[in-house]
């Protein structure tokens, strides 16, 4: 998505507006039920303004993705943006503003990460956990990280692991079997 204001798009470049990308997720929904949704979002990009920041806010509430790589805009060098526009949203602001793309997403991704309490996944064991190596990682097909017991599983295995808990970024789960 990168901005929720179809101005922004335009002097970004994107080449498509807020209501295309709103119809491009419909649509995927549509096809797709229960597909993972990710987006990259750049806060402050030049020239942004208080109400094209609001629009990025209401249709990351619209949209609720699953996961986001945020980040404050910052000039890049050869590129069109740095030929063009003057970077002059201030840096505070920028930052303000990405704290508050931050608080949107994990409210989503909260949100998202409930439903998936009491339900069971294929898992891909990648590795060990981040806290401890008496538990293991991996990811389920919509590419939610699910931490669980270690037992007697190890990395490259496929497992069932039932979710018990969650997190806004990590499902907590408990593994049922190898998977088949």
């Amino acid at each position: 998505m990168q901005s929720g204001s179809s101005e922004v798009l335009k002097r970004m470049n994107r080449g498509y507006t807020r209501e295309w990308y709103l119809n491009r997720i419909d649509a995927i929904r549509k096809i797709i039920p229960g597909c993972a949704i990710s987006t990259d979002i750049i806060a402050g990009f030049c020239g942004e303004t208080e109400e094209q920041h609001q629009e990025t806010l209401s249709l990351m509430e619209e949209v609720q993705y699953d996961y986001a790589f945020n980040y404050f805009y910052s000039e890049r060098p050869k590129t069109l943006a740095e030929r063009k526009f003057e970077d002059d949203v201030p840096k505070e602001v920028k930052k303000r503003r990405l704290s508050e793309i931050i608080v949107v997403q994990r409210a989503s991704a909260g949100k998202i990460n409930k439903t998936t309490v009491g339900k069971t996944y294929k898992v891909l064991v990648e590795g060990y956990s981040k806290k401890s190596k008496e538990h293991l990682f991996g990811r389920n097909s919509q590419n939610a990280a699910i931490v669980f017991p270690k037992e007697n599983y190890k990395p490259g295995d496929y497992v069932n692991v039932k979710v018990n808990d969650c997190t806004t970024a990590t499902l907590l789960g408990t593994a049922v079997e190898l998977a088949k």
